[in-house]
């Protein structure tokens, strides 16, 4: 078929495509993002994703991929992939109308007989918004939701290994959604639209809430003068009802906070668990410095902090607690070095020179590139990292 894909030089949009095109599909990524289209095109990656790099040398190599910035590619496509998903403002508050006002500037690019699939995390509701813009300005336009499922860095794999939610509310419709996911080798569930909403959502607020609780846990053993390292492993070994308590550390990205505040705005701000959750989650870079200063005299000190992207081994850094955790201690610290081996920014300096100076080192982001680190002062390693343990 042929297929575009709307924001298609993204986290999301990216992966998918490539997939889409090494299963026989002729793919364009459009996306708005010039410098973007441009790198993908030349065949660079943008960002960092596990076995992209060949799949994209191969897919550009054999025709079936292209990137553009012109929307005029839209009319050529079959199916029309949407990865434009809800944001959340500074307040928290969610922006229903932000997807149909992406389509509404795509208005003239539409045609019957198409399939639109919105691939995104969309607030509850939007779908039938768009489905209604659909039925007024291009009747012979069909709407599915159908939202990714992956963790960045794992995207190729799990696109084609994953059951895929197929949110249709025509019969006809989800089967023609279903067929063009069973060519990429995918196994679909048939859901409505407003179940594949939910369930979106309730999965990365679960994941959440489940960090929250994990690192509600760590401050409390922490407290207690125990190392919560010790107590997760004595829990989880051998006992299956304890398997998956994950451990402490920065739960961020730019996915599960903003998921979560999305429910909450749903259920008119009365989901006390995910509030509860953020506060938790969003207050643990406060919570580390405290329990620095209880230890160390940090006006004195040049804090080190290692690893700026969201989680281990990627070059994402949207959301990060590692920013918030630096904008802290540089009220704090004499000074705050940063490092990181993959995320490019200009604030940052060598891991060699955050070693060499830094009186203290906090690991916050778990790259394997740090273990087996050799320190000289003392290091603070919420993830434990070192294998030393997580008591503070």
């Amino acid at each position: 078929m042929e297929v575009v894909v709307i924001g298609g030089a993204g986290h999301v949009g990216l992966p998918f495509g490539l997939v889409a095109a090494d299963r026989g599909h002729h793919v364009v990524a459009y996306d708005t993002d010039v410098t973007a289209v441009e790198r993908v095109s030349s065949g660079e990656m943008p960002f960092m994703e596990d076995g992209a790099p060949e799949l994209l040398d191969r897919v550009l190599e054999s025709g079936s991929f292209t990137a553009s910035a012109d929307p005029a590619v839209v009319s050529e496509a079959e199916v029309v992939v949407v990865v434009i998903g809800t944001p959340v403002d500074e307040h928290l508050n969610p922006d229903p109308s932000a997807v149909v006002d992406a389509l509404t500037e795509l208005t003239d690019r539409f045609r019957d007989g198409q399939l639109v699939i919105l691939r995104s995390t969309v607030f509850p509701g939007v779908t039938r918004k768009v489905e209604a813009w659909f039925a007024e300005h291009h009747p012979g336009v069909s709407v599915a939701f159908c939202p990714e499922r992956i963790a960045e860095g794992f995207a190729l794999t799990e696109i084609v290994s994953l059951p895929q939610l197929v949110g249709a509310r025509d019969e006809a419709v989800g089967a023609r959604a279903g067929a063009f996911f069973v060519t990429l080798g995918v196994e679909a569930i048939d859901v409505l639209p407003e179940e594949a909403e939910l369930a979106k959502l309730f999965t990365n607020t679960w994941r959440y809430v489940k960090f929250a609780a994990a690192n509600q846990f760590w401050m409390m053993a922490n407290e207690f003068g125990v190392d919560f390292e010790r107590v997760r492993s004595a829990i989880t070994t051998d006992y299956p009802r304890a398997a998956d308590m994950p451990g402490a550390g920065f739960a961020a990205g730019p996915c599960l906070f903003k998921d979560t505040m999305q429910l909450a705005a749903f259920s008119d701000n009365s989901f006390a668990l995910g509030n509860a959750a953020m506060m938790v989650n969003e207050g643990l870079p406060l919570y580390l410095i405290k329990r620095i200063e209880a230890r160390h005299d940090l006006s004195e000190m040049t804090v080190g902090i290692l690893g700026m992207a969201f989680k281990g081994d990627i070059d994402d850094n949207r959301s990060s607690l590692s920013y918030k955790l630096r904008k802290l201690l540089l009220f704090r610290a004499r000074d705050v070095l940063c490092a990181d081996p993959y995320v490019v920014d200009d604030r940052l300096v060598s891991q060699q020179q955050v070693l060499a100076e830094a009186d203290l080192v906090v690991i916050a982001t778990p790259h394997s590139a740090y273990r087996g680190l050799e320190f000289n002062q003392p290091v603070i390693d919420l993830w434990n990292t070192t294998g030393q343990g997580v008591l503070i």
